[in-house]
């Protein structure tokens, strides 16, 4: 009996450290690097509208579609959950009026597994609400993708993405945070990204940031 106790933990830890090999958890290359020594030299706004995310966010003109307002943009191309808990402390001491989070599909493309990403986001949360009780937190649904033009290593995630979305979604109702379902503006008839509004899939163009901004203005959250 005690053989076969001792077969079974050891089946499980290397069923466990086969799993631990696989989650990538990189996150500070050269590019990430370089946009934290970036927003290291600007001047401390505090109490802004703070954009925390990806490419997708770091592309986005949201000073210029949001006149009047103190915005800060903090997106990072290629940054994934584990880039954004990274550098949470710094965001978080600036005290943000409003943060508008949009990550997780880098996490997806490099394979990682959805629990990992909703453990990061639960982290991510978790900080914000403990940290900034009076910060407006709105968390964002992965945006859809564009089949068709997406590069290999992104094709075929789409029934990833809404499980992920769903996951976030909970997460936002467990800690009492806004979930903006970007899918309202952005997604055509079959739940893909409009392709007027993406040149390689997944990256959007200078009108759908305006459609975004638009959204979030119907929606009362800007």
């Amino acid at each position: 009996m005690h053989t076969l106790k001792r077969f079974f933990g050891l089946c499980l830890l290397t069923s466990l450290g086969a799993n631990a090999q696989q989650t990538d958890s990189s996150y500070a290359n050269d590019y990430y690097k370089g946009r934290m020594e970036l927003f290291a030299t600007f001047p401390e706004q505090r109490g802004a509208i703070v954009f925390l995310g990806n490419s997708i966010t770091e592309r986005g003109a949201w000073a210029e579609l949001l006149p009047g307002k103190k915005i800060v943009n903090r997106g990072i191309g290629g940054d994934n959950t584990f880039g954004v808990l990274a550098r949470l402390d710094g965001i978080m001491a600036t005290r943000p009026s409003k943060i508008f989070l949009l990550i997780g599909i880098n996490d997806l493309g490099r394979g990682l597994p959805e629990q990992v990403i909703l453990a990061n986001y639960r982290r991510i949360l978790e900080k914000l609400a403990t940290a900034l009780p009076k910060t407006k937190v709105m968390v964002q649904s992965v945006l859809p993708m564009h089949e068709s033009k997406l590069p290999a290593y992104l094709k075929n995630k789409a029934d990833k993405v809404k499980s992920l979305n769903a996951g976030i979604q909970l997460l936002a109702k467990e800690f009492g945070y806004p979930y903006l379902n970007l899918h309202e503006w952005a997604a055509d008839e079959q739940g893909e990204l409009k392709s007027g509004f993406t040149g390689d899939g997944i990256h959007i163009t200078p009108p759908a940031y305006a459609a975004w901004v638009n959204w979030l203005k119907e929606k009362k959250h800007l």
